[in-house]
């Protein structure tokens, strides 16, 4: 029987397959927003629709786990049902199939190559995966901020324990009220060392809402590349969580080296999964952690196969068995923003933010900590209330009906992200619950 190895299988039949689930099998919802982006904006309340989210509450915390839509629902109930009436057997017949259909989805969202994405569970599975497979020396370090999240920190700790190289954490600004693009940039820039081997970066700031001009920190890297040799090239790494599924961007453009995100937050994919990207020079810095499952891999390891080069991100993908009902049903999410339009998308979750963050700031008793602009904050508000605890404002919202949350920091605030599951109506009607509360 001729093999055809996983590279060639992508080619082949993820691209096949893509094509036909974008024209078939997918949901009336999908089907009448195919067209929309670049005529018409979607029916929103169509949108809303599609999640079976409580109607007694005002939903502001999606961007912490994704309640599933309708088209997400049903190829999980489907893959499901096949796997409970015979396991084996739709395993197999599904698995190398399905996965190709699930990285063909995310390479056409992204504007990437297929191959080199790696499937993972989630944002802080595929740090760890990265960061702790992370090729480094007791002569270099890895360059990284105050501002990023326990995931971040603790894997960068942990493969710096083994490694002997150091880490270095720099402040990106004293004071966010005076905060600009060009100086996150020159600021990150001015503390790049010799040394520096690994500069790692959270796009979208979850403690206060700050978007990174990540584009324009990547170029500026690039440029001090020119004069390094490869071994000592700077690897930006990149958490895009709170990017992706909100801003309008091809990592084809972005420029980093690695982006790792998980797809059960603002993506609405299945809880449970997430992915690493990696940039074809750069695959070499991380080894794998953890066996994959790959069937070409593991053919050639019991030797039915002649060893040969596999993609890097087949080995960075984590083997062993998974909630493949979930995996296997991530297409659809990336489909579903597809069909909406990625730059529909983007505008409507900042016309919600910038209503939230507007009506924040104009109010006696409010403090508010995410930027205004939209070139320095994304889906995120983080807020503070003249005498109340951050617990206790959330506390106070949600006994209004409104779902808010705690940022988990040393620093904390409350915080609201709206996005496409909410309306200007819901976000008004906010406001007018904390004006009560402000006083």
């Amino acid at each position: 029987m001729h093999v055809i190895d996983r590279r060639g299988f992508l080619v082949r039949s993820g691209l096949a397959v893509g094509a036909a689930l974008l024209s078939s099998n997918f949901s009336p919802l999908s089907q009448a927003c195919a067209l929309a982006e670049p005529a018409s904006s979607p029916d929103w309340q169509a949108v809303r629709d599609q999640f079976p989210l409580s109607r007694d509450l005002i939903h502001l915390a999606g961007f912490f786990l994704a309640s599933h839509p309708t088209p997400v629902r049903q190829a999980i109930e489907r893959h499901r049902a096949g796997l409970d009436a015979d396991p084996i057997g739709y395993w197999f017949a599904h698995e190398k199939k399905q996965e190709a259909t699930v990285l063909q989805a995310a390479a056409g969202y992204l504007g990437v190559d297929p191959t080199d994405i790696a499937l993972t569970d989630s944002t802080t599975m595929g740090l760890g995966l990265l960061y702790g497979g992370l090729t480094l020396t007791r002569d270099q370090e890895i360059l990284t901020t105050t501002h990023d999240h326990y995931s971040t920190d603790t894997s960068l700790r942990l493969r710096a324990e083994r490694t002997g190289a150091t880490i270095r954490r720099i402040a990106l600004y004293d004071d966010l009220r005076r905060v600009s693009r060009d100086g996150l940039v020159e600021t990150l820039i001015k503390a790049i060392q010799p040394r520096t081997r690994i500069v790692a970066v959270t796009w979208v700031h979850s403690s206060t809402g700050l978007k990174l001009p990540i584009a324009e920190m990547a170029r500026a890297i690039q440029k001090l590349n020119a004069s390094r040799a490869d071994k000592d090239r700077i690897i930006m790494c990149v958490d895009g969580v709170h990017a992706l599924g909100v801003e309008d961007f091809r990592l084809s453009e972005v420029g980093c080296d690695f982006f790792v995100a998980g797809t059960h937050k603002w993506m609405f994919g299945p809880r449970g999964t997430g992915l690493v990207w990696g940039h074809p020079k750069a695959w070499s810095v991380a080894k794998a952690v953890i066996p994959t499952f790959d069937s070409d891999a593991y053919d050639m390891w019991m030797k039915v196969l002649p060893p040969r080069q596999l993609p890097p991100a087949v080995y960075m993908t984590p083997g062993g068995f998974h909630s493949f009902e979930h995996r296997w049903a991530l297409d659809q999410a990336f489909l579903f923003h597809q069909t909406l339009g990625k730059s529909q998308v983007t505008r409507r979750i900042h016309e919600l933010n910038d209503q939230l963050k507007q009506g924040l700031a104009a109010m006696h008793g409010i403090a508010l900590h995410t930027p205004l602009s939209r070139d320095l904050s994304a889906g995120i508000v983080c807020f503070e209330v003249a005498g109340m605890s951050p617990d206790r404002v959330v506390t106070e919202l949600r006994r209004r009906g409104i779902v808010a949350s705690v940022t988990p920091y040393a620093t904390q605030y409350a915080r609201m992200a709206p996005g496409l599951i909410n309306s200007p109506a819901e976000i008004e009607a906010v406001l007018k619950e904390i004006r009560v509360l402000a006083g």
